[in-house]
């Protein structure tokens, strides 16, 4: 988290620097900070940092594409004639484990057009997700786990 920190103080200078102050002069300063950081990694000690950077990225990247994704199907269903609608509730049991870790997790799913989180079990083990193109409800359980879930406890843990 230092690291991160850091980064954003470097960010802060570069903006000092060029004498600009907008967002696109606070991003190219993270990337020039990273890059900093990046080459005197051995000084620090950890790696920690960078490696999740990676995953956060990889994480961003992968529910843009499912969020992009599922507005076509709903959009593509609006469009047609014909209704694709096949609504079910799936129980889906969680691996993660915190609050924060099971909040996150329902919001993203809720995000997601096509799909709600309805509730959490008392047990917090059970996420129950309303969903509105249920055609195979096992299959959609596992793009679930081996997904969204299993990408958010790498960028959390």
């Amino acid at each position: 988290m230092s690291q991160f920190l850091f980064n954003i103080l470097l960010a802060f200078a570069w903006m000092l620097l060029t004498g600009e102050s907008s967002a696109p002069s606070f991003i190219s300063g993270m990337v020039v900070g990273y890059l900093i950081l990046w080459m005197s990694r051995s000084a620090f000690g950890k790696e920690t940092y960078f490696s999740k950077i990676r995953q956060v990225t990889g994480f961003v990247l992968y529910f843009l594409k499912e969020l992009i994704l599922a507005n076509l199907r709903v959009a593509f269903d609006i469009l047609t004639p014909k209704n694709y609608l096949d609504p079910g509730i799936v129980e889906v049991p969680l691996d993660v484990e915190t609050d924060l870790e099971i909040t996150l997790f329902a919001n993203l799913v809720t995000l997601t057009p096509g799909t709600l989180s309805l509730d959490v079990s008392d047990d917090r083990k059970t996420l129950y997700v309303h969903v509105m193109y249920l055609e195979d409800e096992e299959q959609f359980r596992h793009e679930l786990k081996d997904g969204l879930e299993k990408r958010l406890i790498g960028v959390m843990r």
